[in-house]
């Protein structure tokens, strides 16, 4: 077990939103801010690292035929913890997140950890995965919900950064503003990957 080997496999190497382009329906649609990308990836991020450790530590005792059925159990309960903590601590986040929150349960990024990684390895191995998957798809929401922000209202994480003689261009937190800037920020990335190479 290589846990340095296991966090950039997950940052870097298997993003699941830059390189295995997973998770899309919520990277799309709540990337309309920085503070949104956060509280998805976070969300999401949490219900990754509880549900790969859970699964790593039942994958024994569960029978080949419920399998995913288990998953999803798993995962659903997570979710709904997080969900009602966002709602208690966060109301504005969680309204913002809307469905989306819910939608945790069938992202393919948690159902692929599951299934790919906790199903077969060791809880502590489980755990860096999801944790590493976690941080990687947030910084990716992150990253997109900062462009778009900064673009569309030219403000960051609230606070207004360009001036207003800079053209806002509406586009970018509109739909086709989410995919604009993920197709440009992975050219940029893949660029930059071939170029280290």
């Amino acid at each position: 077990m290589n846990i340095g080997k296991i966090i950039k496999n997950g940052v870097i190497d298997e993003n699941p939103t830059f390189v295995q382009v997973i998770g899309m329906c919520p990277t799309l649609a709540v990337t309309t801010s920085a503070i949104n990308g956060i509280g998805m990836g976070l969300a999401t991020a949490a219900v990754l690292v509880c549900s790969n450790l859970m699964i790593s530590l039942i994958r024994k005792i569960v029978p080949d035929k419920i399998r995913i059925p288990c998953y999803v159990v798993v995962i659903a309960s997570f979710v709904t913890i997080v969900q009602l903590l966002l709602q208690g601590f966060l109301p504005e986040l969680n309204k913002s997140l809307g469905i989306f929150i819910p939608l945790i349960v069938v992202n393919c990024i948690i159902l692929a950890r599951a299934e790919a990684f906790a199903g077969k390895q060791g809880p502590i191995s489980s755990f860096f995965d999801g944790a590493s998957m976690g941080i990687g798809f947030t910084l990716a929401l992150f990253i997109i919900g900062l462009a778009r922000e900064l673009l569309g209202s030219g403000s960051a994480l609230g606070f207004t950064i360009l001036p207003v003689v800079f053209p806002r261009t509406i586009m970018m937190i509109l739909p086709p503003g989410a995919f604009i800037t993920l197709g440009l920020l992975m050219a940029l990335l893949r660029y930059i990957g071939r170029r280290k190479a």
